[in-house]
């Protein structure tokens, strides 16, 4: 066991108007099971690059322990190599035995370590990383969002996983995960960055109590605010009040009156008494102020749904798609239909054909990406002038500014602008470029694109 101290840590992107971290000091134990928690765009991924050496900063990051970071980038060309080929990039020094060793846990065979990346699923890239991640030993491990774009099985099977593993920084919007596999969470609230013992549950409870104990504090607060003003008002104007019945009274032949003593008593008394309340005032603001700083409301997102063009939108039926020149379909006998309004979710295991579903879409809609896919059976009908817009799982491939961006797409920029603002996206960075933008900033609408269907059936 030992610690990891980061001390006045600073970093912010180039063009940021504040930095994303400043004086940041923690304290970390190497073999907690540390779940790192936050909204988009507060730095989560950015503070596991700092920490693994790949990004520049500000401050000291000490410990007696190599880093190591989940997932390992792919290069071109990667995906025609094997895991076993990759090892010397990935994590230098390590064997393959080490990796055979891990594999059983993630309900991986021997022989996926010696296959091309390219013929794996999406999930056994995933967990086939896990296991090279794993197969170190005396590390503090870096883990980002390792459940994304996994099916049920998958999921509850780097669960398991981790579960059972120490010494590590886990990156999840996945609750269950977090719930599993952690024994204290990492925080970064918008007044900085918290520590505490427990999963994610424990957390979130704490949170709860702490946000409506400040709701109703600053609630009170309000209320006394409210109620110091209309006093030091009504205070202000009986002193006013006061101070004109001094009219009449010749302030040099009746200087020593002692009518006119009085009254100039009586105001400044008031005067005095408003000034107090005033500073009452003061002091109930100041204990007010921060009081709601990491409270954090989810403003409500209303959608306007377009006219629909026909009483059905699209229609599957007995439909099978394949991969050219392949033996089996990627899809097989698919029938549903799509109504105005619906929603449908589209669920299978890794590998069983539901981005190969989208990719058809989109090549009837003239976004052909890569050979053209082969109808093997069935049809599939789209009504006519049908809109179709498409969030791909991985974003990682966007760059440019939001300008640019919204101006190859034709859309609005006021309107796309206003739309990011709705969904939590910092007003600072809309000026800055995609690459420095989180993979959830990226997915709360930057990554779509609209197409028409050229022509349109009769569904």
């Amino acid at each position: 066991m030992s610690q990891i101290a980061i001390q006045n840590l600073t970093f912010s992107y180039d063009g940021q108007e504040e930095p994303l971290f400043e004086n940041v000091s923690l304290s970390l134990d190497t073999n907690w099971r540390l779940g790192l928690v936050g909204r988009n765009g507060r730095g989560k991924t950015t503070l596991l690059r700092i920490l693994n050496g790949e990004l520049p900063y500000q401050g000291s990051i000490s410990g007696r322990v190599p880093f190591d970071r989940f997932p390992y980038a792919l290069r071109e060309g990667d995906l025609d190599l094997s895991a076993q080929e990759l090892l010397p990039v990935w994590k230098p020094g390590i064997e393959d035995w080490q990796v055979l060793c891990r594999m059983p846990e993630l309900s991986l065979d021997a022989k996926t370590l010696y296959l091309p990346l390219r013929s794996l699923s999406f999930g056994e890239r995933v967990k086939l990383m896990l296991a090279v991640l794993f197969s170190g030993e005396n590390e503090f491990l870096l883990v980002d969002e390792p459940t994304n774009h996994l099916d049920e099985a998958a999921r509850e099977e780097v669960r398991h996983f981790l579960a059972s593993q120490k010494g590590f920084l886990l990156v999840s919007h996945d609750r269950d995960l977090l719930d599993a596999c952690t024994d204290h969470i990492l925080a970064m609230m918008r007044s900085g960055i918290t520590v505490e013992s427990g999963n994610f549950s424990t957390w979130w409870e704490n949170r709860t109590r702490r946000d409506a104990f400040a709701r109703s504090e600053n609630e009170k607060h309000q209320k006394e605010i409210g109620r110091l003003k209309k006093s030091a008002s009504r205070v202000a104007d009986w002193a006013g009040q006061s101070e004109k019945t001094k009219i009449g009274y010749d302030p040099i032949r009746d200087n020593n009156h002692p009518m006119r003593d009085y009254i100039g008593g009586k105001t400044k008394k008031l005067e005095s008494r408003a000034g107090s309340v005033r500073k009452r005032i003061a002091a109930e603001t100041k204990r007010q102020k921060g009081l709601l700083s990491d409270v954090e409301e989810t403003p409500a997102l209303s959608l306007t749904i377009l006219p629909a063009p026909k009483e059905r939108l699209l229609l599957c039926r007995d439909f099978s798609l394949a991969y050219p020149g392949a033996a089996e379909p990627a899809i097989s006998h698919l029938t549903f239909s799509l109504e105005p309004g619906e929603a449908v979710q589209l669920v299978g295991q890794n590998g069983s054909g539901k981005s190969t579903f989208f990719r058809y879409l989109l090549e009837r809609c003239g976004k052909a990406v890569g050979d053209p896919l082969e109808v093997r059976s069935g049809e599939l009908l789209l009504a006519p002038e049908l809109a179709i817009s498409y969030l791909p799982q991985d974003v990682t491939g966007l760059s440019g500014s939001l300008s640019d961006f919204a101006r190859a797409r034709g859309l609005d920029k006021s309107v796309f602008f206003a739309i990011l603002r709705e969904l939590d996206v910092p007003r600072g960075i809309l000026d800055g470029q995609l690459e420095d933008f989180s993979e959830g900033q990226k997915k709360k609408g930057l990554s779509f694109f609209l197409c028409d269907a050229p022509e349109g059936d009769n569904p």
